[in-house]
């Protein structure tokens, strides 16, 4: 799993877990955001064992694509076949709400690059991977289900991956909400094509952290979004700890 911002309380909930910061991994590089404490956290969950990231690394910090995806190379090559990926993000459909959760069944990608340019490595996947189902209907099934059970409700939508790291302008949140976007966010998209390209099944859920740019006449700011977290964490962590022993 990778924990988004705000988002790591699920780690925090492991048992027998073991806590490794980012620093004492070779090659991992280092969270510089709030809100990403910086390390893996392996342990079990309903007696499967999860290894889950509390922060990730994003394009805006620096650091290039293949350093932000290594630690899902990393993962396919520990034999990991499910990987979930959540994160913080801007609500561009006008129905979501702050505070809401989302099933990603799709995105479009607006960063300006792709973590599988340049030479390809055949033991980690083909030269061309499809990409017509990256985020799994198996996965989007079971989660459904899951919260449906728990009583929990999930919005699901299309997922626009930005560059960062000022946030989007009006114009721009327009133009994505034109082209199909229900939210905004300037990760998951790298970590989910490398994902693909080694074979893992993907679930992405994001957590709809404040209205994106001109939906409310308001500025944004990155608060906001860790103090949605600290309020929605409980939810996202009981999902996750349901569909745990599912995925497995």
């Amino acid at each position: 799993m990778v924990l988004g911002s705000g988002l790591g309380e699920f780690a925090d909930q492991l048992k027998n877990r073991v806590e490794i910061p980012y620093s004492a991994i070779p090659h991992f590089p280092r969270s510089t955001i709030e809100g990403h404490v910086g390390q893996l956290v392996i342990g079990s969950s309903s007696g499967v064992s999860v290894a889950a990231m509390q922060g990730r690394f994003h394009y805006y910090e620096g650091y290039a694509m293949e350093q932000v995806t290594f630690p899902i190379r990393v993962f396919g090559l520990l034999g990991i076949k499910s990987l979930v990926l959540t994160n913080a993000t801007g609500g561009i459909n006008l129905k979501f709400k702050p505070g809401a959760l989302m099933l990603m069944t799709d995105h479009i990608n607006f960063m300006g690059v792709n973590p599988l340019r340049g030479a390809n490595n055949e033991d980690f996947g083909p030269r061309f991977p499809d990409m017509s189902e990256v985020y799994s209907k198996r996965l989007l099934s079971l989660a459904r289900r899951e919260a449906k059970r728990l009583r929990i409700s999930l919005e699901e939508g299309v997922y626009v991956a930005v560059g960062g790291p000022s946030f989007e302008t009006p114009a721009e949140i327009r133009a994505f909400r034109s082209l199909g976007g229900d939210a905004v966010g300037m990760s998951t998209v790298p970590e989910a094509l490398v994902a693909r390209h080694m074979g893992l099944e993907v679930l992405g859920i994001s957590m709809i952290s404040n209205a994106a740019a001109g939906v409310l006449n308001q500025p944004l700011d990155h608060r906001e979004v860790l103090a949605m977290g600290r309020r929605v964490g409980g939810t996202l962590t009981r999902l996750l700890q349901s569909l745990v022993p599912k995925l497995a």
